[in-house]
């Protein structure tokens, strides 16, 4: 449906299809899986399509890794680059998440190769839990997901979140 400019899909339509496709581009769920002794590890299949050919796989936060899609990751690294390098936290920062950095892509049977470093990091041995968090994904050990998915909290939480502009 055009409007009166003729411009396609600015009806209620298209403002539906682009909320459609807007939630599909990003990650979201949880997958329990497992890591092999080689550190093959399995991406869900509704991941992989989001995840392109080439992506990327760091240090996260907490004690878990992250797989960034290339286009997120380069977004990542130009605000990284654009901190001072005379900030020592910056340069801290910087080094964390870009140190341990890999270019990853998926084999015929949809795994990815987690190099030894990265595992011991997130303590994967067997037993891991592959999240979406919106643009990235969230790889944990299982016993470190089950320790930091306390939500008893929640609540005071979300309180907390007011200042930053969230409301529910």
């Amino acid at each position: 449906m055009a409007d009166s400019s003729g411009n396609p899909g600015s009806g209620a339509k298209g403002r539906f299809a682009s909320v459609v496709r807007q939630v599909s581009s990003m990650f979201m769920g949880e997958h329990n899986h497992t890591i092999d002794a080689k550190g093959r590890l399995i991406i869900p299949a509704e991941f992989r399509k989001l995840l392109g050919v080439e992506f990327v796989l760091t240090k996260g936060l907490d004690g878990c890794l992250y797989i960034y899609p290339m286009d997120e990751w380069e977004a990542f690294e130009n605000k990284l680059r654009a901190l001072p390098l005379t900030n020592k936290n910056a340069r801290t920062f910087s080094r964390f998440f870009v140190a341990g950095a890999v270019s990853c892509e998926l084999d015929k049977q949809g795994r990815i190769l987690v190099p030894q470093t990265l595992r011991e990091f997130a303590g994967l041995d067997k037993d891991v839990v592959v999240m979406g968090n919106l643009n990235h994904i969230e790889v944990w050990s299982k016993e470190k997901w089950s320790e930091n998915c306390n939500y008893d909290d929640m609540d005071s939480i979300a309180e907390s979140m007011q200042d930053m502009g969230i409301i529910i």
